[in-house]
């Protein structure tokens, strides 16, 4: 008992590393409520006992939710290389007026999910959305799942237009560059 308690202080003490995932959509899900229209959210996680990810309510979409949301999970940082069954999991809830009930979930492996690579570079972080069955309480499959995990953990960050920095860059050497230098650029412009 004080062997496992040890362990725990450990785990908690570990660096934590955060992954970004976008929770798009559902389709064909089990209704498990029958009286109402079912008002689904999903939980994402990595490892429960350290950090769970929740999507907003979607109110509309019943069997077919709709979420659109980008989460961060946080895992132990060494958790992909020591575990190679460690996963991201997608539980799907419907709200309820006295308990939440577990609609379906689904499971993707980290290993087969995230790669190494700078998080600005669209080469190492391409658009691929995935779509996974949802597993129901009982065991069996009703419904699917589509998510984003970019393959760095993280989405590209944005990046001005070319052109505008390009306008912009020109701009500065125009108000740096002294009067003659000046005439010569546009001169130079002018024969191309």
């Amino acid at each position: 008992m004080e062997i496992q308690k040890a362990g725990r202080r450990s785990e908690q003490k570990q660096k934590l590393r955060e992954i970004e995932v976008m929770i798009i959509s559902a389709n064909n899900l089990k209704n498990v409520k029958h009286l109402h229209k079912m008002k689904p959210y999903a939980e994402v996680y990595v490892d429960k006992d350290v950090h769970v990810a929740r999507t907003h309510v979607d109110d509309q979409g019943g069997t077919d939710p709709t979420w659109n949301e980008v989460v961060k999970v946080q895992f132990p940082q060494r958790l992909p290389e020591s575990d190679i069954k460690a996963a991201v999991n997608v539980d799907i809830y419907a709200q309820g007026h006295l308990r939440d009930k577990l609609v379906g979930s689904a499971r993707l492996l980290l290993c087969d999910l995230l790669k190494d690579g700078d998080p600005s570079e669209p080469v190492d972080n391409p658009i691929e959305c995935t779509t996974v069955r949802v597993w129901r309480e009982s065991g069996r499959a009703q419904g699917l799942l589509h998510l984003w995990v970019p393959p760095t953990g993280r989405f590209m960050m944005r990046r001005e237009s070319l052109s505008f920095s390009i306008r912009e860059e020109m701009l500065e050497k125009e108000v740096k560059a002294p009067p003659a230098e000046k005439a010569e650029a546009t001169s130079d412009e002018s024969d191309d």
